[in-house]
C-alpha cells in the first residue's frame, strides 16, 4: 500500500513537472487572480521606457506590512513584468506588498545599467509603502535567475543603493535568491561578454566578491535539475557567505530545474517545490510582527 501511495505522488509530480514545460505563463497568471489581493498596475519609478512597475496589495485592511521587490529573469537580455503576475499575487496573498519592476536590458543597455535601475526601484518601494499598506522600513528583495544576480548586487555591493540614498545592511531586511548566477566567471558566452565586459574588473560584477558578513541575512534556493544556471553559484554563494560569520539558509528542491522552480510559486505547480511556503517563512523571520493596526 505504502509503494502504492508513493508512486501516485511520484506519477503526480512528474505530471505536473511535464504540465510545467507546456503551459505558458499565462496558465499560471490565470490561476494566480484566485489570490487573494489587488492589483496597481502602470506605475513608474523614474523616466523613460522600462522604468514601470506594479504593485500587490494583501487584501483587507493592514498598514506596516512588509515590502518585497521581485526582480524576474531573463539573462540581462529579456523579461516584462506583466508576465510575474503569479508570483506577485502569491506573495501578496500571504501578507507582503509586493512590488515588480522592469528595468533595461541589453542591447540598450549594459552592466551596471540595469543595477541602476533596481536600485531607483528600491527606493520607490521603499518611499512609497505606506500608501500600500507596506512599511518600508521591512524591505525584502527576492529575484529569480538574472533577478536573483541584481538582487544579490544590491545587497552585498552596497554602492547601488547608496547612490539612491539608501543603505543595504540598514535598509534591507532581507534577500531571497532562487537559482541566481552569483559567482559565474569566466564568461562562456560573447553576449554575456557584451554585457559585463573583458578583463579584472569582471571581479566586480559578481555577487560573491562582495560578501563580508555584515550584509542582511539571505535565503537561497535552486533545483537539483538546473541545467541554466549551475546550483554550484547557491552552494558557492552560502559557504562564502557562512565564513564571513554571515546568516543564509539554504535549499537545494530535487524535483525542479530552472523553470520549475519559479513555476511552483503558482497553481498548479506547487505540489513540486515548497519555494512559496520557505520564500514566505524566511521573509516573515526577517520582517518581525506586523505592527498593530
Amino acid at each position: 500500500m505504502a509503494r502504492a501511495w508513493s508512486l501516485l505522488v511520484a506519477a503526480a509530480i512528474l505530471g505536473c513537472a511535464a504540465a510545467a514545460w507546456l503551459a505558458p505563463l499565462a496558465v499560471l497568471n490565470a490561476f494566480a487572480r484566485a489570490e487573494d489581493c489587488s492589483e496597481r498596475t502602470g506605475l513608474s519609478y523614474a523616466d523613460g521606457p522600462r522604468h514601470g512597475l506594479d504593485v500587490y496589495v494583501p487584501a483587507g485592511p493592514g498598514q506596516g506590512r512588509p515590502v518585497v521587490v521581485f526582480f524576474y529573469g531573463g539573462g540581462w537580455e529579456e523579461g516584462e513584468r506583466g508576465s510575474y503576475r503569479f508570483i506577485a499575487a502569491a506573495l501578496a496573498g500571504r501578507g507582503f506588498v509586493t512590488v515588480v519592476p522592469d528595468y533595461r536590458v541589453y542591447p540598450q543597455v549594459r552592466f551596471p545599467a540595469f543595477l541602476q535601475d533596481a536600485a531607483l526601484a528600491v527606493r520607490w518601494a521603499h518611499d512609497h509603502a505606506a500608501q500600500f499598506g507596506g512599511d518600508g522600513g521591512r524591505l525584502v528583495l527576492v529575484g529569480h535567475s538574472a533577478g536573483a544576480h541584481i538582487a544579490a548586487m544590491l545587497t552585498f555591493d552596497r554602492q547601488w543603493l547608496a547612490d539612491v540614498g539608501l543603505d543595504a545592511t540598514r535598509d534591507l531586511r532581507g534577500m531571497v535568491g532562487l537559482a541566481g548566477p552569483y559567482d559565474f566567471l569566466p564568461l562562456h558566452s560573447r553576449t554575456l561578454e557584451a554585457i559585463f565586459g573583458t578583463g579584472p574588473a569582471l571581479e566586480r560584477t559578481q555577487p560573491i566578491t562582495f560578501v563580508d558578513g555584515g550584509e542582511a541575512p539571505v535565503f537561497l534556493a535552486t533545483g537539483a535539475h538546473d541545467a541554466t544556471v549551475d546550483p554550484g553559484n547557491t552552494e558557492r554563494l552560502a559557504a562564502r557567505i557562512r565564513a564571513r560569520g554571515g546568516r543564509v539558509d539554504t535549499r537545494l528542491y530535487d524535483w525542479v530545474d530552472h523553470r520549475t522552480l519559479i513555476g511552483a510559486f503558482g497553481w498548479p505547480l506547487r505540489p513540486l517545490a515548497p519555494v512559496l511556503a520557505d520564500t514566505a517563512a524566511f521573509i516573515r523571520s526577517v520582517t518581525g510582527p506586523q505592527a498593530a493596526t
